[in-house]
């Protein structure tokens, strides 16, 4: 079991079970009455730590390398899926997974970016990091969706769009803007979910959304922690501090009305449960379909953009 360092304490209490009941297996011992002390002081521990976590730490969390990815919440949600690649112009890019499959009784499109849990799995994915064909790909899939009356959700966890000179050349500033653009004018409900990172652009374009929730320990952002502490900073060292002062958290984005919800992840993150919390998202999205079911096309549509309208708004 990986530990974060401000688990430190809660790392000692779980060496110490595992010694007693190495003893107890070992010399026959019946220790049961010690290891069930010690693991109730550890369930105490981890809920005090979980209830102050500052804003960098919930970054770590965010950035977990076993928290569910897109295709992971895919097969525990859905009843059936296939997946579609390509964007009919370059390539497929791995970094972003698009899926058709059915929720209940619904035909949903789900599009999501697709981070690694191995180094091997990462730099196929480009961790995460989409190139214009990964946006153009999921602008093909939306509109596919769009055209049959299919409700889209967008499973968010990015740093950012890739920043690489062959990103730039094949268009990366246009692809993530049309995306923009298409989506504001959809007629079926879009549904997003922030599940790790949500950087930037790299977010946004597949983020113009009716609904936009977030994991309890996800974060999203204009920018990394690291990256605002180089540029106002001149120090990645001061990424603590940048990530306070960037208001990223799921509990600062609801508060500055982005934000619809926060779906509460189970003790110590996402990571610790993969199918308690896939089942958390699966009744939000299922709960805000059925909704929509009820509305107009043109009502869907102006909810959506007078939610993007609204946000950044100073009153006197």
């Amino acid at each position: 079991m990986k530990f974060f360092e401000f688990e430190k304490p809660l790392e000692d209490l779980h060496l110490k079970i595992e010694q007693l009941k190495q003893l107890s297996e070992d010399g026959k011992l019946d220790l049961t009455e010690e290891i069930s002390k010690i693991e109730n002081r550890a369930l105490i521990l981890k809920k005090d730590i979980y209830c102050n976590v500052t804003p960098s730490q919930i970054v770590q969390i965010a950035r977990h390398p076993n928290r569910p990815d897109s295709l992971s919440f895919c097969q525990l949600m859905l009843d059936d899926y296939i997946e579609l690649h390509g964007d009919r112009q370059f390539r497929d890019d791995p970094s972003i997974v698009g899926v058709i499959g059915r929720l209940k009784e619904f035909r949903v499109m789900v599009i999501g970016h697709q981070k690694g849990h191995s180094t091997k799995e990462n730099i196929f994915r480009n961790f995460g990091m989409p190139n214009p064909e990964g946006y153009r790909k999921a602008l093909r899939l939306m509109e596919m969706a769009n055209k049959f009356g299919m409700p889209i959700i967008t499973l968010i966890d990015t740093p950012g769009a890739y920043p690489g000179i062959e990103a730039e050349e094949r268009g990366q500033a246009e692809a993530i803007a049309r995306n923009l653009r298409e989506m504001m004018g959809f007629s079926v409900p879009i549904i997003s979910i922030v599940i790790g990172e949500g950087g930037s652009g790299g977010a946004l374009g597949i983020g113009v959304s009716n609904k936009i929730y977030m994991l309890e320990y996800a974060v999203y952002s204009v920018i990394s922690p690291e990256g605002c502490a180089s540029i106002l900073f001149r120090d990645a060292k001061h990424a603590t501090r940048a990530a306070e002062l960037l208001k990223m958290t799921a509990k600062d984005i609801q508060s500055l009305g982005i934000a619809d919800d926060i779906i509460k992840e189970p003790l110590g993150g996402a990571q610790e449960n993969w199918e308690e919390i896939a089942s958390s998202v699966k009744k939000v999205i299922l709960r805000d379909i059925r909704h929509y079911r009820n509305h107009s096309q043109e009502d869907i549509q102006e909810e959506r953009y007078q939610k993007f309208r609204k946000m950044g708004l100073f009153k006197e």
